[in-house]
């Protein structure tokens, strides 16, 4: 078994490292590693990012939002909060077979006096309650299990972040379960940081004090790869939206001018039809609009774009471009 200290709080390099290590490295090595994000939405991979995430909010508050290679539910990670991989050979033993691997992390708090235990398909829980999620992937002959631990985590966040405004949305996409969560830092007798924390459960999960030996050093080659995954697909757009899956949704909203209603067709990210509709008043054809739209990408810069091109008070009377960004991404 080996680890990898990887101090980096950017959820996009952090995603990148265990896909690089999955796909990537050469080795048939089993590693262990664990690694915090700063304030993150993690998006399961057969999700629809647009439905799962307040938009404005992480707009507001910089959250970042980036697409995992899991599926399962959209999480959120802040310095509270901290992830484990587990990397090895594909085995029968292996997938699907969440209690293998999430037993060494329960067994590793409840030594800190943390009542830990199995619960659902994939999750350890606390008293009933979530303290960690759990997903997995493989790729040819390597697997990847990993797991969030709420340890000190905003669970405020949650609602804000993980909670859109009520439109009307109707999707092929994943939602995510919304459970009862709790962190685990009230459970341990003597309280410890989060890098004492850190520090003592990779000793626990490597089964020792000196962990020196067990430490895989990071190459300039393996960096240089990790980074052009983070370039090319976990900072682009186009992964963590546009892999989204096809959905239709509604967007209303009421100004000045009177009511206005988007009703947009979505496939990987991008506007394929629009009609609108509303009370609102105006000068020219609103299918110069809708027509202008179809094919853009669902993403409030692109939008904003092609809108600027247009005197929206001659199709929206006392409704400005930044309602309608307001409407269709707020």
């Amino acid at each position: 078994m080996k680890t990898i200290l990887n101090e980096s709080l950017d959820p996009r390099f952090n995603l990148a490292l265990e896909e690089y290590v999955l796909k990537y490295l050469d080795t048939n090595e089993d590693f262990i590693f664990l690694w915090q994000n700063a304030n993150s939405v993690i998006i399961g991979r057969n999700q629809n990012t647009i439905e799962e995430v307040n938009a404005q909010y992480v707009l507001e508050h910089q959250v970042n939002v980036v697409r995992r290679i899991t599926g399962g539910g959209a999480v959120y990670h802040d310095l509270g909060n901290l992830n484990f991989s587990f990397i090895t050979n594909t085995t029968k033993d292996n997938v699907n077979n969440y209690r293998k691997f999430t037993d060494p992390v329960i067994q590793a708090l409840q030594s800190y006096g943390v009542p830990a235990e199995f619960g659902g398909r994939n999750d350890i829980l606390v008293e009933g309650m979530k303290i960690s999620g759990n997903a997995q992937a493989f790729h040819k002959h390597r697997f990847l299990h990993h797991g969030t631990i709420l340890f000190n985590a905003d669970l405020t966040m949650l609602g804000k972040i993980l909670n859109p405004k009520p439109d009307k949305i109707e999707s092929k996409g994943i939602k995510s379960v919304r459970s009862r969560v709790t962190n685990i830092l009230p459970y341990f007798k003597t309280v410890p940081t989060m890098k004492e924390f850190k520090a003592r459960l990779l000793e626990k999960l490597l089964n020792t004090t000196n962990i020196k030996p067990f430490i895989y050093e990071l190459t300039a080659k393996d960096l240089s790869k990790i980074n052009e995954l983070v370039k090319t697909k976990f900072s682009t757009w186009n992964w963590n939206y546009g892999e989204s899956p096809a959905f239709t949704i509604e967007k209303y909203g009421r100004y000045e001018g009177g009511g206005v209603s988007f009703r947009l067709n979505v496939e990987n990210g991008l506007i394929k039809t629009v009609k609108i509709f509303g009370d609102f008043l105006g000068t020219k054809d609103i299918t110069e609009i809708e027509k202008v739209l179809s094919n853009t990408t669902f993403q409030r810069e692109a939008v904003k774009t092609k809108l600027s091109a247009f005197n929206l008070d001659e199709y929206f009377l006392k409704i400005t471009l930044d309602n309608v960004l307001d409407c269709l991404f707020a």
